[in-house]
């Protein structure tokens, strides 16, 4: 019920009945101190160039919902994938107004803009200034430049802002298909642009786009040499192979383009739950499935994976000495905490940390590879005291640990979208210039970053 309110005492041997039928114990490793040895940091403070890198974005990830999904799947003492990359440390996160002042509380566009271009713009905005609109190089376009195959995966539509700061130019992030353009007058082909972002993405040859957004891909060219003809068609035009689930991603060869499209918008979460509710909800144990989630859906850890091969063999068919960029975004961590929604977000996490995993397990064979972890800014979930009864909406998990755990969404009336914040977040990383992460950074810093580590100009 969701006005039930229980003590403490309540609530613990509520854990105990969920936990007595649950199927998998949980393991919990304890540490003590900082995960990994002193050594194994001072081995990663080196500089030097790298043959690869990949940048995982989880978004919305600040430390609330790192703790949150670390609490819940591994336990309090136990520690994610992401928490074992041998140098952390945090950056800044804020946008800035036209005239350049900042703007404390950043969207996911001009966050996005920040790593990709080193230039700090105004919300909404995708890889342009925020004063004179005009178009800023962005790291994927300076890998390309240097010989290196580059590749974008997503759990959001491929079109959403922070795969779209990677391959495209736009006044506004709305401007997602040839169809959405309303608010990117001088961006229409017609008017000389460059399109939208779904036509940019694909005329940029970006070797590998793997998300959501398939109904972007499907709007129909309303001018220019690909007129009539829907993205998806100017794709396979442009020499894209064109995929829709797991299977086919799997099948897929390497050497020519893939594009694959895994739903008509963002791609469905992993985990469901009952939302938080005002006055809080009665202890709840998350649902590991979706009934909503199409059964060939792949998952993120196995997009990163096959992303990486196609990536690889499209050099190697090249016979060429560079490798590759590749962004990993779990998108949704966000959305689920705009909705209110812990399990959900809870959820995204989790199969954000395998992508972390699949990332680092190659990084392991291939040292020679930049692996950097972080996200575009923070967000609205925070964890209180079980007593607590807090103002917004809150929801009471029973962790695999068999504990309770209170969570509440206050930044925002509730019944409205929660609201990200401006707080600094974690950003870690191990391999060449992994170093750069340390301290309090701004994310501006991220693209000097992988440029210095490509070393691309």
């Amino acid at each position: 019920m969701p006005g039930l309110r229980l003590s403490r005492s309540h609530l613990t041997a509520a854990g105990a009945v969920f936990v007595a039928t649950a199927t998998a114990a949980v393991a919990v490793t304890t540490t003590a101190g900082a995960y990994g040895a002193k050594e194994h940091a001072k081995d990663a403070v080196k500089g030097g160039k790298a043959k690869n890198v990949i940048l995982l974005i989880g978004d919305g990830m600040g430390d609330s919902e790192i703790t949150l999904a670390r609490d819940y799947t591994v336990g309090a003492a136990g520690r994610l994938n992401m928490d074992r990359f041998p140098l952390t440390g945090a950056y800044t996160t804020y946008a800035v107004h036209a005239d350049g002042t900042p703007d404390y509380v950043t969207d996911s566009a001009a966050s996005g803009t920040g790593w990709a271009t080193g230039v700090k713009t105004v919300n909404g905005r995708i890889s342009k200034t925020p004063g004179k609109n005009k178009a800023v190089p962005t790291i994927l376009e300076l890998a390309q430049k240097g010989g290196y195959a580059t590749g974008s995966v997503t759990t959001a539509e491929l079109t959403d802002a922070t795969p779209a700061v990677l391959a495209s130019h736009v006044t506004d992030r709305s401007c997602q298909g040839p169809a959405d353009m309303a608010n990117c007058p001088t961006d229409t082909i017609a008017k000389g642009g460059p399109g939208s972002i779904a036509e940019q993405s694909v005329n940029h040859k970006v070797d590998v786009l793997l998300g959501g957004g398939k109904q972007r891909f499907d709007q129909k060219v309303t001018d220019g040499k690909y007129k009539g003809l829907t993205v998806t068609e100017q794709a396979r035009k442009l020499g894209y192979q064109v995929v829709t689930d797991n299977a086919s991603l799997k099948a897929v060869k390497g050497g020519k383009p893939v594009l694959g499209l895994f739903a008509s918008g963002n791609v469905a979460t992993e985990w469901t739950g009952k939302a938080a509710a005002a006055g809080g909800t009665a202890p709840q144990r998350c649902v590991t499935s979706n009934p909503n989630r199409p059964s060939g859906t792949p998952n993120l850890a196995d997009q990163t994976t096959k992303a990486v091969q196609l990536l690889e063999a499209k050099q190697k068919q090249k016979h060429s000495k560079k490798g590759f960029f590749l962004q990993v975004e779990g998108a949704s961590i966000d959305k689920q905490d705009h909705a209110a929604d812990p399990c959900g977000q809870i959820g995204e996490t989790a199969a954000f940390d395998r992508a972390v995993k699949a990332a680092r397990a190659y990084a392991a064979k291939h040292p020679d590879t930049l692996v950097v972890t972080t996200a575009d800014h923070g967000h609205s979930s925070q964890i209180v005291p079980l007593e607590a009864q807090p103002p917004g909406l809150s929801s009471t998990l029973i962790t695999d640990e068999g504990q309770p755990i209170k969570v509440n969404y206050s930044t925002n009336t509730p019944g409205q979208s929660q609201e990200h914040t401006g707080t600094e977040v974690r950003i870690a990383a191990q391999g060449p210039q992994a170093y750069r992460v340390l301290g309090v950074t701004d994310q501006t810093d991220l693209f000097t970053t992988i440029r210095e580590a490509l070393q691309v100009r």
